[in-house]
């Protein structure tokens, strides 16, 4: 039996019986231990030429990332071989954060160059990653489905307290932005309308148009795509700074998932403050076509009337509930991109990009969606 002895992790490597060879790993795999043996395990595993190789990790007493690194990497090493590595008696926690790689991980945080490849086989690459994309979001909304009707059962279990926090944030202090973007665009949609409808004496009319826009469209649109880049980034940076410093698998290792205690509270607060923001919206871009019809020479109280008599409560309801379904998409794309971020110096910032990006393709398909259900309804 040939040993290998380090101030803080030892390896030893057992004779060939049955065509299998046997290492034991000892100690602590931190990101000092795992330095000092990832040499020697990684030339015992090459230099076992045999289909089978057996890792005895009931000695580790400690594993992080880079002990999970590296033990993914003797996985794959064996594999590229044609054999098969097997890891016996490492502690549960330890084995669930080892689940956690997926095949080619390592590959891709290698930094190499990337070989050159034809056209047919980036575009098969990207269609793979795409339904690999779905599959991770279908699989999150089942998470996230769960975990919200678990909270529904039991309000206790909210940690309410951080969920507050993240309302202000991403809420409150949004609503300066969300006022001044929609009194703009209430604005310019007016100044807009009236330069063709003046040609048919029917300026008047502009009211009318920006009420159901704002409403129906305009409104919770915005208000969504503002908090896609605002909060939504926010949430996708601050899961992805977790992940990074391994804070989430750290969570695990203590049995929280951390979809019930990161997620939850976030998608809860911008559930609720999305639509009192869209109601904001709303508001400031009546008065930005306030402003237009004053400008016209339309007294107030007509602008009010035509108001009134073009938007019903189905408008408003209808743009409500669009923003409650935007609310939920802007919460979860970015908690999830920010849940799938990789290692390195980049990886917050592509999860970041990848949230805004999501979430407004999916805001806008939605919200495409809804157009057409509200047309075939009548609303």
């Amino acid at each position: 039996m040939k040993s290998f002895v380090h101030a803080s992790v030892n390896l030893r490597k057992e004779p060939l019986r049955d065509g299998v060879v046997r290492l034991a790993i000892d100690g602590r795999l931190d990101s000092d231990g795992t330095g000092q043996i990832w040499r020697d395990v990684t030339d015992s595993v090459a230099a076992a030429q045999v289909a089978n190789v057996v890792l005895d990790a009931a000695g580790v007493d400690y594993c992080d990332g880079s002990g999970i690194a590296l033990l993914a990497h003797l996985r794959e090493l064996q594999a590229r071989s044609g054999g098969e590595l097997t890891v016996e008696g490492l502690r549960p926690e330890f084995q669930q954060m080892l689940e956690g790689w997926a095949p080619g991980d390592l590959a891709r945080l290698g930094g190499g160059p990337r070989e050159t490849s034809s056209l047919a086989a980036e575009i098969g690459e990207a269609a793979v990653e795409v339904w690999r994309d779905i599959q991770a979001l279908i699989s999150f909304v089942g998470e996230l489905t769960a975990a919200l009707g678990f909270a529904a059962l039991h309000p206790r279990s909210v940690r309410w307290r951080d969920a507050f926090r993240i309302a202000e944030a991403a809420g409150v202090n949004a609503l300066p932005i969300v006022a001044l973007i929609s009194f703009l665009v209430g604005l310019i949609m007016a100044f807009q309308a009236a330069i063709p409808l003046r040609q048919f004496g029917a300026e008047i009319f502009v009211a009318n148009l920006i009420a159901l826009s704002m409403l129906r469209e305009m409104g919770p649109l915005m208000t969504a795509i503002i908090l896609a880049g605002r909060s939504g980034s926010a949430f996708a940076a601050e899961l992805g700074t977790m992940k990074v410093r391994e804070e989430i698998d750290a969570l695990k290792t203590m049995g929280l998932d951390p979809v019930v205690f990161l997620v939850v509270p976030r998608v809860t607060a911008a559930v609720v403050m999305t639509p009192l923001l869209t109601v904001f919206a709303d508001l400031l871009g009546l008065m930005g076509g306030s402003v237009v019809m004053l400008s016209l020479g339309f007294p107030l109280i007509t602008f009010f009337n035509q108001v009134q008599y073009a938007v019903t409560y189905g408008s408003l309801v209808g743009g409500l509930l669009k923003a409650f379904v935007f609310g939920i998409l802007v919460a979860a794309i970015g908690c999830l991109r920010g849940l799938q971020t990789g290692s390195g110096a980049s990886a917050v910032g592509e999860s970041t990009t990848r949230a805004v990006v999501s979430g407004i393709v999916l805001i806008t398909v939605t919200d495409g969606i809804f157009s057409v259900v509200y047309f075939y309804l009548g609303v």
